[in-house]
């Protein structure tokens, strides 16, 4: 059960690291990566960080070393930006959530399209039909 005071710590947590990612960390591994969520358990010892990366498989995996190897870094920042009395572990999460949505808006549009081609051939049929009822 997440109460108000992990809500606050994990929106604190993410504005400060989306903006030591744009700011502070140089790693040329790291590529474009979008915060999408912080979940802090309750006794506020962990912070699991879901991000979407954007890239192939291996850039993906190049970004997730480049922020493994950053942890200490990240983490030395948030204990001189955010007040509280501990700083909280940090773990990285591929969040894949987004890739997902786009693959199934996709597999959708691909579906819609072979319905249409469908309808529409069968609009056709139905137009010859009344052609040559006509006749």
């Amino acid at each position: 059960m997440e109460t108000e005071r992990t809500k606050k710590v994990g929106i604190a947590i993410q504005k400060e690291f989306s903006e030591i990612l744009q700011r502070e960390v140089k790693d040329p591994r790291i590529g474009f990566v979008t915060v999408t969520r912080v979940k802090v358990t309750p006794d506020l010892k962990i912070a699991n960080i879901y991000i979407s990366i954007y890239g192939s498989t291996e850039e993906r995996e190049r970004t997730l070393q480049g922020l493994e190897s950053a942890k200490g870094y990240i983490r030395s920042l948030f204990a001189k930006r955010l007040h509280i009395k501990f700083i909280p572990e940090i773990r990285f999460f591929h969040d894949k959530s987004f890739e997902e949505g786009i693959r199934i808006s996709e597999v959708m549009s691909k579906l819609k399209d072979k319905d249409d081609k469908k309808v529409g051939k069968e609009k056709k049929e139905e137009e010859e039909n009344e052609n040559e009822n006509e006749i």
